[in-house]
């Protein structure tokens, strides 16, 4: 299980973590940045998102979709 974690540094910045538990176990962080501003802030959750989906199989096929 992975989830997202978001945090305050010493600067004030807000940092964005990808932590990987096993049980009750975080067992594997991975530190994806800090930002200070709400638009930083965005980029990072969604680059945490991607590590996170990285390797997933989709539910659904939609490649035939999109033009």
């Amino acid at each position: 299980m992975a989830y997202i974690r978001k945090f305050k540094t010493t600067s004030g910045a807000t940092g964005v973590q990808v932590c990987f538990k096993q049980g009750n176990k975080v067992i594997r962080t991975v530190h994806v940045g800090s930002a200070t501003s709400e638009q930083g802030i965005d980029k990072l959750m969604r680059e945490a998102q991607g590590i996170i989906d990285e390797g997933k199989k989709p539910l659904f096929n939609l490649d035939k979709f999109v033009k």
